[in-house]
């Protein structure tokens, strides 16, 4: 009996999460992929087998390459900021200073407020009317339309993602520059190295692991953008913000082609996992390996 319960009790323990994974992943995975092989344009309740002919008339849409091309523009956007700028504000966080923990849940607080609320916040400053535009008429400027205009509409909600993701960011790094020897600073100082060159020569290679982490996450975070675009531009204008996930939303729920959304999800799918294993390959093999 002990030997029962030795052996089969952790399988147990880990039944739930592995229930809840193929219900809510496994499933869904394996529908998406039976949906986008079938044609839902002639009768949405009977669909037809069509094999990949979805996926190529996915892959010669200009439209798609246009999506495609506005994704990983707001990631180029987006992914340098939070993987430099947390790094930046947590190593000022990391020294004594009065009010540090005041600092802390200042930063952070983004972090926990709704991005449908921090989105609406941010439209009603980028409007017409809005303080951005009060304060460029100060100075004798003409108003801009930062969510109208095609040259300023993509930075624009970029600006909202990396407002609310630098407190998230900055937490991982303050956890990883807990594990630098303090020794390694001394030792800089006493080569005199200035306050910039102890954090190039020192900070910087201890945590290279997390920083590569969070280049990870954030351009997977990046790739999977869609409240920022529904609330602020709905994908325009003249589809300079329509992102591949808000192009799976309009496929899906607007045009009721759900085909094409299927077989788009698996193509973003292809994208994330290829990020995803860029991770394991390179950065949490040698992380975990003994």
């Amino acid at each position: 009996m002990n030997n029962f319960y030795k052996k089969y009790i952790p399988y147990m323990f880990i039944a739930p999460a592995a229930l809840m994974l193929f219900v809510f992943f496994f499933i869904p995975f394996f529908q998406t992929i039976l949906l986008s092989l079938q044609d839902f344009s002639t009768d949405i309740y009977n669909p037809s087998f069509t094999g990949l002919n979805n996926y190529k008339i996915l892959l010669t849409s200009r439209e798609f390459y246009k999506v495609l091309f506005n994704t990983f523009l707001f990631l180029i956007f987006v992914v340098p900021v939070l993987s430099i700028l947390p790094l930046i504000v947590a190593i000022f966080i990391n020294q004594k200073i009065k009010g540090v923990s005041l600092y802390k849940v200042l930063i952070y607080l983004p972090v926990v407020i709704s991005i449908v609320v921090v989105a609406i916040a941010f439209k009603w400053m980028y409007a017409q009317e809005g303080i951005l535009n009060y304060f460029l008429s100060l100075f004798k400027l003409n108003p801009a339309g930062w969510l109208t205009d095609t040259k300023f509409a993509m930075f624009s909600v970029a600006l909202v993602t990396i407002y609310k993701g630098i407190g998230y960011y900055m937490m991982i790094y303050l956890a990883a520059l807990t594990g630098v020897p303090k020794e390694l600073y001394e030792a800089a100082e006493t080569d005199g190295a200035n306050e910039i060159k102890k954090h190039l020569t020192v900070t910087i290679p201890h945590i290279m692991p997390t920083i590569a982490l969070v280049v990870i996450i954030s351009s997977i975070s990046a790739l999977k953008v869609f409240a920022e675009i529904y609330v602020m531009t709905k994908g325009g204008p003249l589809n300079s913000t329509k992102t591949i996930v808000y192009y799976i939303y309009e496929r899906a729920f607007e045009n009721l082609d759900l085909s094409m959304a299927a077989a788009a999800s698996v193509v973003l799918l292809i994208v994330i996992l290829i990020f995803s294993l860029i991770n394991i390959t390179f950065f949490e093999n040698k992380r975990y390996k003994l």
